[in-house]
């Protein structure tokens, strides 16, 4: 295929991280869109504002660690419409607020009434001293997926704008060393992994932007010993799974090999266990409470549902959050 044809609805073959990169970032693509993530699909930050509460929670665990610095960063890296952004800056007391300073990391356009503070970026910014946080960002980073053929030879997978599927050639280099190590394939035909070395690039990138403070990436995980032997990769449409078609018409994503994206330091543990550490716990207010303040009691009922959503086993509790300080302590402590 010539790159004219992959410039002008190409319809040959690619490989899925070329594919996806071109769906969801190129000319007309995916995330481009209007509508943003929220409009397909539901994070932690849309599900309650207790998720943004609980991040402003720990960035001042971040400003208290870096000594109450007088500009303390926050940064929202793959940040939809600016929703976790706005939310955070909204939570913080008024001394802290007044000493942030907001990122947005996107690619699509600045959505209109956007906090003024929040400064709209495509880029990381140079130097970050705070927190950086990546929610949902890692499982977007396009992924090669690698399938074993009948003579059981992982080969790289390769697709049509339709979907539609073939074999390409075997995996080799740097690719093969990567599944050798964080995502062994057994010699039976059919078995599928996806090829995270993008990721754990693209995670090093970022935290080396941190000079001090902390970076956190939330999101759908597995580890080496619970690796999907089908892979993961998969559509999401107006809120409902689909099939992961390249055609900009649907988010693709593939869940994360956080431990592979860990560096030296750093820790992966449950959304579940995080949130806990940081005060959300999803526990049911007392019922004496109903008689002495029905209004109090209603709130704190809802706001306890909430945050049973956002700890929830076999949910959003179970996604990964991957803590990397630099230079300072683990302001999550021992949970």
């Amino acid at each position: 295929m010539t790159d004219e044809t992959a410039e002008t609805g190409w319809q040959g073959w690619r490989s899925w991280r070329a594919a996806t990169e071109a769906a969801l970032y190129g000319p007309g693509g995916f995330y481009r869109g209007p509508e943003g993530p929220a409009g397909h699909f539901r994070t932690s930050v849309h599900a309650s504002p207790l998720f943004a509460r609980a991040v402003a929670g720990l960035l001042c665990r971040v400003d208290e660690a870096l000594g109450r610095p007088e500009r303390l960063d926050f940064v929202d890296m793959a940040a939809g419409r600016g929703e976790l952004a706005g939310g955070v800056l909204a939570a913080l007391p008024a001394e802290v607020a007044a000493r942030t300073r907001a990122y947005a990391v996107e690619i699509a356009a600045r959505p209109a009434g956007l906090d003024h503070r929040i400064k709209w970026r495509a880029r990381l910014p140079e130097s970050v001293t705070g927190l950086l946080f990546a929610n949902e960002w890692l499982d977007n980073v396009p992924v090669e997926v690698a399938e074993t053929d009948a003579a059981g030879v992982a080969r790289r997978v390769l697709v049509r704008a339709d979907g539609t599927e073939r074999l390409g050639e075997p995996v080799g280099g740097a690719e093969a060393e990567w599944l050798a190590r964080w995502w062994p394939l057994p010699a039976e035909e059919g078995l599928r992994a996806e090829i995270g070395l993008e990721r754990d690039t693209a995670w090093a990138s970022a935290v080396s932007c941190v000079e001090r403070g902390l970076a956190v990436a939330v999101d759908y995980a597995h580890t080496v010993d619970t690796r999907p032997p089908f892979g993961t990769l998969t559509g999401f449409r107006e809120g409902r799974e689909t099939a992961p078609v390249p055609d900009g018409s649907c988010d693709i994503t593939a869940h994360v090999a956080l431990d592979a994206c860990t560096l030296p330091g750093g820790r992966v543990l449950t959304q579940r266990a995080a949130l806990h550490a940081l005060g959300i716990a999803g526990a049911r207010p007392p019922l004496s409470l109903a008689s002495t303040d029905p209004a109090a009691y209603v709130r704190a009922l809802a706001g306890a549902g909430e945050a049973a959503e956002l700890t929830a086993p076999g949910g959003l509790g179970d996604f990964g959050w991957l803590v990397q300080p630099v230079r300072i302590p683990d302001p999550l402590g021992q949970a």
